[in-house]
């Protein structure tokens, strides 16, 4: 039986423009990119295809050069058209230019109660060479899941509390038979349980409510109660040691169908989100898509700034960008190249929002309103104050003020005493968010991560 579990600690920033449950009529879009930057730990990523080479959805475009084993695969069938490299030509990208209609490469395709009896060498071998496995993510630090570990556990997060996250219960609506098959084959891999985080405020999509055989734990709170770094924390802890591994929920579907249909089917719903966007509503394309469709005749105004994920952990990838591997949502906010004069005098301004009530108190008097907010930062990088604010809004024992001035001075011993195996950038992003130090928290944080990971 699973938990229970209240978290006390966090906030949420209550942005306009969430999408409305409603997909759009659009074409496909005509390019798609994979980029290796996506994916944390890959050494020498080294690209299998150049351009004019021919591909089709599941075809292999780069593997890293200690894992020739772990396939990054297309998302789609076509053509690639471009193979960006950067300094000592280490690989940037993959673009794709796709076909009308996606074609498969087909994968061996089991039964139900074939997929119950298969061994752990066969599953792999299937999840690595399709592409599935990149979903995969182990803890500590965040990185490719490694194929020769055993999890103790993995862990996945049925909600989303960040700024204007899409709806899983409509996101997913329909994937229930593909999410059991998935999870029947993520049970091979661990030697614990596979665990199923739900939100007890959300609308709980069957998609977790039926699934059998996984433990399904239950979170009241507020963000970032629905990253999966802190479900972990509450519900079985990160040691020295330990290895955990996480997969989101479209992930699972994906292994579903791979083994189900044999096939790697990289479709997914986009939620196209921000108080710049006209409609807000979801979109129905692949992983990698250019959002260029997404936003065209799209945005009330031109001056904005687009990022694939949310304003919290999201990437800048301006109106010519392509959707993250892990992103389901598209985030347009307002652009902060302005100056405020004397702005910080005036900390009562309704259109406000701050954690910080000397900054924003009229945000406390009404905790439903939608706000408009720019990606400003309203000041400079400055010494680190100790506020104790941090504390406050990370649901975790976790000391993040101590445990970020020991990844600046570099002190290895300190940083595993202070936590740093149990948390990676997105645990930590309302804590860049209330900085009144203006630090790239985030930023710190994976300096300090691969400074452990290498030592």
């Amino acid at each position: 039986m699973g938990k229970h579990i209240r978290l006390s600690k966090g906030f949420d920033i209550n942005l306009a423009g969430k999408a409305a449950p409603k997909i759009a009529d659009v074409e496909l879009a005509e390019t798609f990119v994979i980029k290796p930057t996506d994916f944390h730990g890959l050494y020498m990523p080294k690209a299998v295809v150049k351009e004019g080479d021919t591909v089709n959805a599941g075809t292999p475009l780069f593997h890293a050069k200690n894992h020739e084993d772990i396939q990054f695969t297309s998302p789609v069938s076509g053509e690639v058209v471009e193979v960006k490299r950067g300094e000592k030509r280490k690989l940037l990208e993959i673009k794709i230019l796709a076909d009308r209609q996606v074609e498969h490469v087909n994968f061996k395709k089991y039964t139900v109660s074939e997929v119950a009896s298969l061994p752990v060498a066969e599953v792999k071998e299937q999840m690595m060479k399709s592409g599935v496995w990149a979903n995969l993510v182990q803890r500590p630090f965040g990185v490719v899941a490694e194929p020769t570990a055993t999890p103790k556990a993995i862990h996945i997060s049925g909600f989303d509390t960040a700024p204007l996250a899409p709806d899983y219960s409509f996101l997913f609506k329909g994937q229930d038979q593909f999410f059991q098959a998935g999870i029947d084959v993520l049970k091979k891999l661990t030697s614990g349980a596979v665990h199923v985080n739900i939100h007890t405020q959300s609308d709980l999509s069957t998609v977790f409510s039926q699934v059998k055989g996984a433990e399904v734990n239950k979170f009241t709170g507020k963000h970032p109660a629905g990253c999966v770094g802190v479900q972990i924390h509450h519900v079985d802890p990160i040691n020295k040691g330990d290895v955990v591994w996480t997969i989101n929920p479209l992930g699972v579907i994906q292994v579903g169908k791979l083994f189900l249909q044999g096939i790697y089917d990289a479709s997914r719903l986009v939620a196209v989100t921000g108080s710049e966007v006209k409609n807000p509503q979801y979109y129905r394309t692949y992983t990698g898509a250019s959002v260029k469709k997404f936003l065209s005749n799209n945005l009330n105004q031109e001056n904005v700034r687009v990022i694939s994920g949310n304003v919290l952990t999201g990437s800048s990838i301006g109106k010519e960008g392509h959707l993250g591997f892990f992103d389901s949502q598209l985030t347009v906010i307002p652009e902060g190249d302005y100056h405020e004069f004397l702005g910080w005098i005036t900390p009562s301004n309704k259109n406000k929002l701050s954690f910080h009530r000397a900054f924003g108190l009229l945000s406390f008097l009404a905790p439903s309103k939608e706000y408009v907010l720019d990606s400003n930062t309203h000041g400079e990088e400055r010494a680190f104050v100790q506020t104790g604010v941090f504390e406050q809004v990370l649901p975790m024992d976790v000391l993040p003020t101590h445990l970020l001035k020991s990844i600046l001075a570099e002190d290895i011993d300190e940083m595993e005493a202070l936590g740093i195996y149990e948390v990676i950038e997105e645990d930590l992003a309302l804590c860049e968010f209330v900085d009144v130090s203006k630090h790239n928290v985030q930023e710190i944080l994976r300096d300090g991560i691969e400074l452990v990971r290498n030592s």
